[in-house]
């Protein structure tokens, strides 16, 4: 797994087109403070392929989860939002510019760092 640093966050999203019209494939809760996310999305480095991107969260701050069965429900169409302050990190479903509008999102998780994973579909 890679962390994904501050510097990292734009090219990381331009490269997998932000995750729009992907889908949330799983969502795993490893302990109170620490869950992993997979979602399918394209790839621009792999000819727009599809992948599976594993996201780790540490010290989960703040979070709305959805049910496994629900995750597939949820609209793609807007992509991912990943936000990074001084301190944390923020995720979302949907397209976001701060990390305090977040909690607006359907789905999201604050944490304090964040690390990844892409692996074949």
């Amino acid at each position: 797994m890679k962390p994904l640093l501050h510097k990292d966050i734009p090219t990381f999203l331009e490269r997998f087109c932000h995750f729009q019209d992907g889908e949330i494939v799983q969502l795993s809760i490893l302990s109170p403070s620490e869950l992993q996310l997979t979602l399918a999305t394209q790839d621009k480095a792999r000819d727009f392929d599809w992948v599976h991107v594993v996201f780790t969260f540490f010290g989960i701050e703040n979070a709305r989860l959805l049910e496994n069965t629900q995750l597939q429900l949820v609209d793609m169409s807007d992509g991912i939002s990943i936000i990074s302050d001084s301190s944390r990190i923020g995720f979302a479903i949907g397209h976001y510019s701060h990390i305090t509008s977040l909690e607006d999102a359907v789905f999201y998780i604050i944490a304090e760092n964040i690390k990844y994973e892409d692996k074949t579909f």
